[in-house]
């Protein structure tokens, strides 16, 4: 076990990587930059960077072939509408629709934006990401005999689906500083790299670790396409160590984190309070 999860931590770090100086070779790279809150140029090479790293290195810690198929559905399509709601959602139709409500707006407006794909297309990842763990034997196993028959195993999915995509959306909701969703993602990771089924949280760490300093250094941002990768490929982690109490304990942490978000600043949040601030500023690139 300790070997696969060295490997897996290896393999997500030289993967993000190699693909960060791949893609940043790339003669269209310059539509990638973006200006950060500090007025800095940044690029979001960083998102399909840390999503590729993070998928690539979780299939190779899984430990079976319906727990990679699950990671590699829940990070490869989340970290791809997320890409594209990146690029897309820049344009100047799309920056008018904000959050969930705003989403639903434009399309009783007959509009469908960028970030509704977005959303849709991370829970349909979390939705066939749980299914595809509700096969895995180990799963099952850990699990226990539970009677309920297919209404329990319905339930047990859709929880699961609610936890991967829950954890897309909250560090997707925390990357607005640098270096502060992959922070987040090590705090809930590190826990799921140990013990049984650690590799999926390793690869997913090993890829976080590797581009960390340029987050913090302000030379990537991780956009929608990593944050959102990163947090599905730890709720699957999570999911696959959980049953439906352990998901449904988790799905309401989640959701009532979504929803003080709509009501207060996580910014203003960790501001004030001097601990989190602290950490919050911990590495990252000083203002000029």
């Amino acid at each position: 076990m300790a070997k696969r999860v060295v490997k897996s931590f290896g393999t997500g770090a030289l993967v993000a990587r190699a693909a960060l100086t791949w893609i940043r070779s790339d003669p269209r790279a310059a539509q990638l930059e973006r200006t950060n809150f500090h007025g800095r140029t940044v690029t979001l090479a960083g998102g399909p960077a840390l999503a590729a790293g993070a998928t690539i290195g979780a299939v190779v810690g899984s430990t079976s072939p319906a727990v990679a198929a699950a990671v590699f559905t829940a990070g490869a399509t989340s970290g791809a509408v997320g890409f594209y709601d990146d690029i897309a959602g820049n344009r100047p139709e799309q920056k008018a629709a904000k959050g969930f409500a705003g989403h639903l707006g434009a399309l009783r407006e007959g509009r469908v934006t960028s970030g509704l794909v977005k959303i849709a297309g991370v829970g349909a990842a979390g939705l066939a990401g749980a299914a595809l763990l509700a096969g895995d034997p180990g799963v099952r196993a850990h699990r226990g005999r539970r009677k309920g028959g297919a209404v329990r195993r319905a339930t047990d999915v859709l929880l699961g689906a609610g936890v991967i995509a829950g954890t897309a959306n909250l560090l997707n909701l925390l990357d607005l500083r640098p270096g502060r969703a992959l922070k987040a993602g090590a705090l809930i990771g590190t826990p799921l790299a140990v013990g049984r089924g650690a590799g999926v949280a390793a690869g997913t760490l090993g890829a976080g670790a590797a581009l960390l300093p340029s987050d913090l250094g302000e030379d990537i941002m991780l956009g929608d396409s990593g944050a959102n990768a990163l947090g599905a490929l730890l709720g699957v982690a999570l999911a696959a160590r959980t049953g439906p109490v352990g998901r449904a304990v988790a799905l309401s942490v989640l959701a009532a984190l979504t929803a003080a978000s709509e009501k207060v600043s996580f910014t203003k949040v960790i501001q004030d309070t001097p601990w989190l601030r602290e950490l919050d500023a911990l590495g990252r690139r000083p203002a000029e």
